[in-house]
């Protein structure tokens, strides 16, 4: 095959989610120690997380879902790492 067939010979694609996964974690720590302020995981504090992974991907956060309807997985832990609470939507 030639180039000018139009086949893709070789592509190094950057994807976000890999790219941004440094800087999503670190904001979503400073959202968590900024809003967590008790032992319970609740429904504002949810938002806050999810507003902060848009931004940096809005494909793995699904853009097409409504606010507050993301699937989120959060686990709220002690500092010895015992669960204190745990959400799922």
């Amino acid at each position: 095959m030639r180039p000018s067939d139009g086949i893709v010979q070789w592509a190094n694609l950057v994807i976000a989610t890999g790219h941004n996964n440094l800087a999503m974690n670190k904001s979503v720590a400073q959202v968590a120690r900024h809003y967590v302020k008790a032992e319970k995981l609740t429904e504002p504090m949810l938002n806050r997380v999810e507003a902060v992974i848009r931004c940096y991907d809005p494909c793995l956060s699904c853009s097409t879902h409504d606010i507050g309807q993301m699937p989120l997985h959060l686990q709220l832990l002690a500092s010895d790492g015992t669960v204190l609470d745990e959400r799922k939507r």
